[in-house]
């Protein structure tokens, strides 16, 4: 009789619960405002996600705002998650100073990344983002252009013996071991020669964890840790190993970089290369040095950030321009003029200034492949909208991917046309219309450092080689970064001056 009783309790709270929740999507503050994509009470929208792969997640959001218009929301089991392309909003949440906290999704990186710049809220995040800034000043990036242009010069020794003009080339992981190289010597000061060692337990580690991480973004079921445990256990066990071997691997670094700062204050200060880790040994936080796990969190925040980003928009740019040979001619042509036949020439800080049309082209592959497509922040306050608000504890995802191919905002925007930013009508376009890297207070902090980086990838490629139109089309893949299923894929031809 007891047990029955209490069967019945447990069953009376449960239909409560079930008919509040029903309640409160019904009366729910954006009824009538944004369009809800499912109308099943309480599971809401779960039905519909089971379909979502991070193969079609932009082909699903480019059906839904078909459907729905440039909003749309959906709830499962109470919880609200609004998804947007509509400018005004995007304005509204990226420029706003309150709405500053990431989505809950982004809690999957914090067994790397710590209480690094991305995760991080409140005066923890204004703090660092302060103490960070300096380093993307233009005297300290002048510096880096010399690592960006020696690794670039690596990259196109690799590709060396592919250049035959009849292989098809998957330029990503190539692109991804540039970029790792770069990252780490000018996040660390350290050189770890992955496109010469792609098989360093450093390099598996980074590759391993950004595998394992992308998986989980698109998992909801694998973001909570013990729910990641009993459902990939496997997935786990190389997570926490990947961690600690960077981990390990960083407090090595900090340690030894630390030693040198106090041993030679002078000759690191006065050193040809600013390395992030050093800004980051120097500086105080009330008056006290930050701690080695503040430290460690920021410098691994940059290689995560600074890794994927820079292979993935490189990688589309390069792909883009094997497609479009009157582009890829035009850029050239552009090239030679400024450097000549002299391939030995470095690449260099007043180069970009002088070279207009390669901005365009840079500009016009972000539009078109946007290395993170999509930008989420949990509110903690209402966010004002048109006609309404969006309440407390939503989160808000804003669609870059759809934003940025909107053809109110670009005319023929599927169309790569560099010179379209030449245009007064694009160059004039509001500030949340042209956002790859995101926009406002938490915009993308090294996004000077990326473009520079990315430029000088292409220009070394692009000096040596003729891309190719061979090998099959992308087949964009969203795994917290844009990659494609099929690989970025084109052939390399050696340039005939």
């Amino acid at each position: 009789m007891l047990v029955a009783w209490l069967l019945a309790l447990l069953l009376a709270r449960l239909v409560a619960w079930l008919i509040q929740l029903a309640v409160k999507e019904v009366r729910h503050p954006l009824r009538g405002i944004v369009p809800h994509v499912s109308n099943i009470p309480v599971v809401g929208s779960a039905w519909q996600m089971r379909s979502f792969q991070p193969d079609n997640l932009h082909a699903k959001f480019a059906e839904y705002c078909q459907r729905f218009g440039r909003s749309f929301m959906g709830t499962v089991f109470g919880h609200c998650v609004v998804v947007t392309a509509e400018p005004q909003y995007v304005d509204a949440l990226l420029h706003s100073q309150q709405h500053l906290r990431k989505g809950t999704l982004y809690g999957a990186l914090r067994g790397w990344l710590g209480n690094g710049l991305l995760l991080s809220r409140g005066e923890d995040w204004r703090t660092m983002r302060k103490i960070i800034t300096p380093t993307f000043h233009f005297s300290i990036l002048e510096q880096f252009v010399e690592v960006f242009d020696r690794q670039s010069r690596v990259l196109v020794q690799q590709l060396e013996p592919l250049a035959d003009g009849q292989q098809v080339v998957n330029i990503y992981p190539y692109a991804g071991l540039a970029a790792l190289d770069i990252i780490m010597e000018t996040a660390m000061g350290v050189r770890v020669e992955a496109q010469k060692d792609a098989d360093s337990k450093v390099v598996r580690a980074v590759k391993d964890l950004t595998n394992i991480l992308a998986i989980r973004f698109m998992r909801p079921h694998l973001l909570p840790l013990f729910l990641f445990r009993w459902f990939w256990p496997s997935g786990y066990k190389n997570q926490i190993e990947g961690v600690q071997c960077l981990h390990q691997f960083t407090d090595t670094v900090i340690e030894q970089r630390r030693k040198l700062l106090e041993d030679h204050p002078d000759d690191a200060e006065t050193g040809k290369h600013h390395a992030l880790l050093d800004t980051l040994l120097r500086a105080t936080c009330d008056g006290k040095p930050l701690t080695d796990r503040q430290i460690r969190d920021e410098v691994n925040t940059f290689i995560f950030e600074g890794h994927d980003t820079t292979t993935s928009a490189a990688s589309f740019c390069l792909y883009l321009l094997s497609r479009h040979a009157d582009v890829q001619q035009r850029l050239f042509e552009e090239l030679r003029e400024h450097y000549g036949q002299d391939m030995e020439q470095r690449v260099v800080y007043g180069d970009f200034a002088v070279l207009p049309y390669l901005n365009c082209v840079v500009k016009e592959a972000l539009r078109l492949y946007p290395p993170i497509p999509a930008v989420a922040r949990f509110l903690e306050k209402d966010l004002m909208i048109d006609g309404g608000h969006i309440p407390a504890r939503t989160n808000v995802v804003v669609l870059l991917w759809q934003l940025l191919r909107d053809d109110k905002l670009f005319p023929d925007p599927l169309s790569f046309r560099p010179e379209r930013h030449l245009d007064v009508e694009t160059s004039n376009l509001a500030a949340y219309s042209y956002i790859p890297f995101s926009a406002g207070p938490r915009n993308c902090i090294g996004q000077k450092f990326a473009l520079l980086e990315m430029k000088t990838m292409v220009i070394q490629l692009l000096r040596h080689y003729q891309l190719l139109n061979l090998g099959v089309d992308v087949e964009p893949s969203i795994k917290i970064v844009l990659r494609s299923r099929t690989g970025v894929n084109f052939g390399l031809r050696r340039r005939d001056y």
